[in-house]
């Protein structure tokens, strides 16, 4: 999981990726990047560790000229803290120069590594497969433009090329110099894009493509539609849109984890309100809640803030039971299943979360949370509430149980380190120390989303792969995930 953004504007467009880098801070923690283009072809880049607001300087503001640019916040997804090396954006100068940010995981990264050396005799600096995807990219354009020119239909057949070649979930932005921005996603729609347009100060068409609604409604810019699977959406340094599908077969399958926890509510994604189905997640728990805890047992339903928020509330609601702030979060703390290692996770959960304790002493409190992954946030939580005088802590998850490995970009690579794995939901609750544990079913989580699809969009199937183990695009096999396992576990 990362965030990204492209622009192509009529003025230097450094300022709208710095904005919309912020808006999606949530996505990506770990580092950041921005890269620019002018007219002529020149290039421009900056890119440091840490947050959007400390990483950029403004001499680096300064020097990122241009109206065509794309923006990155990094999310490691191997367990181990970035590495500048795997940063993003990248780049390759041959052909044209192209520049390139990706959000997802590659699942045949080995395969394309071996190609790179053998068929493609390029060189990868890094282990991201960023860089491998923009290499495959770079070697496919070089491989279908026999001239100097480029236009948009010699660029969405090396995108063609480039998807028969790349599994997995991926959702890229590049841009190539002297000629646009080039945007497009996978054959499921794993990983969320939208498009969206303005009018610039001179009443020509100025573009954005992002991870989520939100920037574009902070830009002031018209959502014209989701990049659907599989296409290509290709915008030239003019302001021109030319779009084509590229992938074979395409379905929508979006990851069900972005509506559970790594979207912000304020988003639309695929049609479907992320706050509206929070609120659905929290409709249908409560169902469940009331027929595994007895009414007598629950005063209080408290969420774990911020995004299990909107389920607690319906929960309450639904149930007729008091709802109660209970944690103040500090704000000033990074999200907390996004940090990298069990270490730093552990450590920031006091920093993070404060229990007061007039809201607790004495009273049976029902705690609400998105999701339970490894269980070492849930069970110090637990346990901060009884520190803070609980009577009886019984504990609720508006998403399923993580049983399964995720491989399309969230990181969940080894099923050993879910606490779900192999275990009952009661010797769940043994480990976690609540007195009552409830878990979303499956089919209702399926469902909150799904309700919530307009707009003529039409959800194929979700990837809910982390909670049935069913992987959407059909090439993960147990071996591969043995080998996430082994190299990519915290």
């Amino acid at each position: 999981m990362c965030g990204i953004v492209g622009v192509v504007g009529r003025g230097h467009v450094n300022q709208d990726i710095y904005d919309a880098l912020l808006l999606l801070q949530h996505r990506g923690q770990d580092a950041t990047g921005i890269a620019t283009a002018e007219a002529n072809g020149v290039m421009h880049m900056a890119k440091n560790k840490g947050m959007v607001r400390e990483a950029f300087r403004t001499r680096d503001m300064r020097s990122l000229l241009g109206g065509v640019g794309l923006g990155h916040v990094r999310y490691a997804t191997k367990g181990t803290a970035s590495s500048e090396e795997e940063m993003q954006p990248f780049y390759v100068n041959a052909p044209y120069g192209i520049t390139l940010i990706h959000n997802g995981n590659l699942t045949n990264t080995r395969e394309l590594s071996r190609e790179m050396e053998r068929r493609d005799r390029r060189h990868l600096n890094s282990s991201s497969d960023t860089e491998l995807l923009l290499n495959v990219l770079a070697s496919e354009l070089q491989a279908t433009t026999s001239s100097v020119d480029l236009d948009a239909d010699r660029i969405f057949k090396a995108v063609t090329r480039t998807q028969r070649r790349i599994e997995g979930a991926y959702a890229v932005i590049s841009f190539i110099a002297g000629y646009g921005l080039l945007a497009f996603r996978d054959p499921h729609g794993i990983r969320p894009l939208i498009l969206g347009r303005r009018d610039g100060a001179d009443g020509s068409d100025e573009w954005v493509v992002a991870s989520e609604s939100l920037v574009l409604e902070n830009g002031d810019y018209d959502v014209v539609r989701e990049i659907g699977p599989g296409e290509a959406v290709f915008i030239t340094n003019d302001g021109e849109l030319f779009s084509q599908q590229c992938g074979a077969d395409p379905t929508l399958a979006p990851c069900s984890f972005e509506y559970v926890y790594l979207a912000r509510p304020d988003s639309i994604m695929n049609g479907v309100s992320v706050y509206e189905s929070r609120l659905r997640m929290g409709e249908k728990l409560a169902a469940t809640i009331a027929r595994h805890i007895p009414a007598g047992e629950i005063d209080v339903v408290m969420p774990i803030p911020d995004s299990a928020r909107p389920a607690a509330m319906e929960v309450a609601r639904m149930l007729g039971i008091e709802y109660r702030e209970g944690f103040y979060k500090n704000r000033y703390v990074g999200r907390t299943f996004i940090m990298p290692g069990q270490a730093a996770r552990k450590k920031s959960v006091r920093q993070k979360l404060n229990a007061m304790s007039m809201e607790f002493r004495g009273k049976k409190v029902l705690l609400i949370d998105d999701s339970i992954v490894r269980g070492t946030t849930s069970r110090q939580i637990i346990q901060m509430a009884r520190d803070a005088g609980a009577a009886s802590v019984s504990f609720a998850s508006a998403a399923p149980p993580v049983r399964y490995p995720h491989v399309y970009g969230i990181n969940m690579p080894s099923a050993t380190e879910l606490i779900a794995h192999g275990r009952t939901i009661p010797e769940i609750r043994d480990e976690l120390g609540a007195d009552h544990l409830v878990y979303q079913e499956i089919d209702d989580l399926k469902a909150a989303i799904i309700e919530g699809r307009a707009n003529g969009v039409t959800i194929d199937d979700l990837d809910m792969s982390c909670f049935d183990g069913r992987y959407v695009t059909g090439t993960v096999s147990d071996e591969y995930l043995e080998w996430v396992a082994e190299t990519q576990g915290t």
